[in-house]
């Protein structure tokens, strides 16, 4: 009897702790993404900030 409860409660516990594992592994996976997807536009977006400023520079000394 005590074996058989213990292995009911070890089985009812799995699946829910492997669901909560693939959650947070899919979360992580969309923040971790979203972070370098920010980290490459802001990239970008100081690039072109730079392009635009030389631009300005040079058309002001013209």
């Amino acid at each position: 009897m005590p074996q058989e409860y213990w292995s009911n409660a070890i089985y009812s516990v799995v699946p829910t702790l492997a669901v909560g594992l693939i959650f947070w592994f899919v979360m992580w996976a969309i923040m971790r993404s979203d972070r370098t997807e920010r980290n490459s536009y802001a990239k970008i977006e100081a690039e072109e900030r730079a392009k635009a400023e030389a631009r300005i520079d040079t058309a002001n000394k013209s």
